[in-house]
């Protein structure tokens, strides 16, 4: 199949649907007591609310939504040390536009630009190295934030800045990685899980045994998935199908786009730029261990973090999450948009309290966007 529409044929996705119905009534899953799914992406959050498919599955599937969007986990300190770069003499600072609403512990990257900052929104770390080029004079930093997807793109730019000897270039690194809070989440002892949905522009980079020890270790099948509602309906199907079967194991729905053992070119730069910090605090789940990445020495000169002095953990601790906000508990499948008291009354996509209704990947924000009153509903 070649065109999005082959993967949106209404007949396609009725079988897929009477599969998942007949699998389910097979291993007994109920209202009552669900075969409980979380989907590790924003993106897949997102598309189950676009196309219904919550509404569309069998009654005793429940989609349980993972902290899968780097915008939303993203903490208020960091936010903060971005602000105080940016309010720095000389600096340019450019950042992709999902992060630019992110609230801080005081005010966001957008009411900083609004009070004069020089806070630029980029389509890409190459955007703003062209901007360093054509503004000699200037210190411009880039805001790394994402993702294994978004992180080869950051690495490759430093390489290229360290190519060219570019050195009003730097990066503000927040990258961050996606097995350790999944493994984190499958140690919480109040997580009740029976499968996941892998992350599939993710897997694209690091390939699919990544994720091996969530089947090895913990007996948990994975299904890497599309974005497309059939991709979606077959990697449920096929999560139910090794949970009847009795397996647990890693595989591949997305193989069109996802290779087994990733992108070598991509692997490369993130190995040869970046190293794990020893731990990295995610917005409401808090530390976890080697979860995030930061600058190797050997590219010192392009770490906003020395070049300002302005290091992960060297300001005082801030806030977890605003008050009376729940993306901790939502992130981590603990509990359901619609059930935060501030869900759609204090925050909105308008005036948003927390990240996850901030950013296009966010939870919330799908829940307001597409849930309308069934979500309001639940």
């Amino acid at each position: 199949m070649r065109y999005a529409e082959e993967f949106r044929d209404p007949k396609a996705a009725k079988a897929l649907l009477a599969g998942i119905d007949a699998v389910a009534g097979e291993i007994g899953a109920t209202r009552d007591n669900p075969v409980r799914i979380m989907e590790i992406c924003g993106g897949h959050t997102h598309a189950i609310f676009r196309y219904g498919l919550d509404k569309l599955v069998h009654e005793g599937i429940e989609f349980i939504h993972g902290p899968g969007c780097p915008v939303c986990v993203l903490p208020m300190a960091r936010v903060d040390d971005c602000i105080e770069i940016a309010e720095k003499d000389g600096v340019i600072f450019t950042t992709f536009g999902d992060a630019m609403r992110v609230p801080g512990t005081r005010r966001s990257l957008l009411q900083a630009k609004a009070d004069g900052a020089d806070i630029r929104m980029v389509y890409s770390p190459l955007d703003a190295l062209e901007l360093a080029r054509r503004n000699p004079e200037r210190e411009v930093v880039f805001f790394g934030l994402g993702f294994e997807t978004t992180t080869p793109s950051t690495a490759l730019s430093i390489q290229a800045a360290a190519r060219e000897g570019i050195a009003n270039f730097s990066v503000f690194c927040t990258h961050i990685t996606v097995p350790p809070p999944i493994r984190a989440l499958l140690d919480d002892p109040h997580m009740v899980l029976d499968g996941f949905v892998g992350p599939g522009h993710v897997s694209m980079v690091i390939g699919i045994h990544a994720y091996d020890f969530i089947a090895e270790e913990y007996g948990k099948p994975i299904v890497v998935a599309g974005f497309e509602p059939t991709d979606l309906l077959q990697s449920v199907l096929m999560v139910l199908r090794q949970l009847r079967d009795g397996r647990a194991e890693v595989e591949n729905q997305y193989a069109r786009v996802v290779p087994e053992h990733g992108n070598p070119v991509s692997l490369a730069a993130i190995a040869d730029v970046y190293e794990p910090r020893p731990s990295f605090e995610w917005r409401g789940l808090g530390e976890i261990d080697e979860s995030g990445l930061r600058i190797r020495d050997s590219y010192a000169a392009f770490d906003a973090e020395k070049k300002f002095g302005i290091g992960y953990g060297a300001g005082p601790a801030a806030a977890d999450l605003p008050e009376g906000c729940s993306c901790g508990a939502v992130m981590s499948g603990r509990m359901k948009p619609v059930h935060c008291p501030q869900f759609g009354r204090g925050c909105t996509p308008e005036s948003p309290l927390g990240a996850l209704m901030v950013s296009s990947e966010g939870a919330c924000a799908a829940y307001y966007q597409y849930g309308g009153a069934r979500a309001a509903a639940e």
